[in-house]
């Protein structure tokens, strides 16, 4: 199975890997963790994060996520999206990559280079 990504804060994972579980600030009201496919994570980074610094992108192998993994659309869009219901295991965490937006404020893939980005 894919791995699958979730961007967050260099504080927020800092915070949280050392206690071996991570939930974002919006969890309470959530309900679950979003994340996206490698093909969503760009798109999902410029539409939400454009311009912001500080990010890190938490690379996440599914087969070793211990809460349910949902891929759905809350939305109303055509996209699945998938959702982790309940805390992430910090060791499901394959890689953490710094998530920097470039010189316009749009996000790449890290090792992308800027004529890829989509």
């Amino acid at each position: 199975m894919a791995n699958i990504f979730h961007i967050t804060t260099r504080h927020a994972w800092d915070e949280a890997a050392p206690t071996g579980a991570y939930w974002p600030e919006a969890f309470p009201n959530d309900g679950f963790t979003h994340c996206s496919t490698e093909k969503q994570v760009v798109g999902v980074a410029n539409a939400r994060f454009r311009g912001l610094a500080g990010l890190v992108l938490l690379v996440i192998d599914p087969e070793k996520v211990a809460p349910e993994i949902v891929y759905e659309n809350l939305e109303g869009g055509e996209q699945l999206f998938p959702h982790i219901y309940g805390k992430l295991n910090t060791a499901a965490v394959v890689r953490v990559d710094e998530f920097e937006p470039g010189t316009d404020g749009y996000f790449k893939l890290p090792g992308e280079d800027s004529e890829s980005r989509a």
